[in-house]
């Protein structure tokens, strides 16, 4: 074994609980004190927006208005805001994402 601290721990186990990740800081984010019922419609919200049921109205979407504009009945900049909507509707999870951790947060 290794050295004994006075705490009873040898060296290589407090050196092990000190590198480990779990043991370092962390920065947790707790909700507000009775935003329970609003953070549960939000999660509905999200789940609804990014299901299968938006999924597949936005394949649907986008294969219409694709055909539209094949067609030439739609207008190509107003079919590709459809198909920049969709991207921006599915990705908003990753563009947060990148936007905290480029604020440091």
């Amino acid at each position: 074994m290794g050295y004994h601290l006075k705490t009873g721990l040898t060296v290589s186990a407090a050196l092990a609980a000190l590198l480990s990740p779990g043991a370092q800081a962390q920065s947790t984010i707790s909700d507000p004190q009775g935003s329970g019922p609003i953070v549960a419609a939000l999660d509905w919200l999200q789940g609804s927006l990014l299901g299968n049921v938006a999924t597949t109205a936005a394949v649907i979407a986008v294969a219409a208005v694709g055909f539209m504009m094949l067609t030439g009945r739609l207008n190509w900049r107003y079919g590709i805001t459809v198909v920049v909507g969709c991207f921006i509707l599915f990705g908003a999870t990753s563009i947060v994402a990148g936007i905290r951790a480029a604020a440091g947060g």
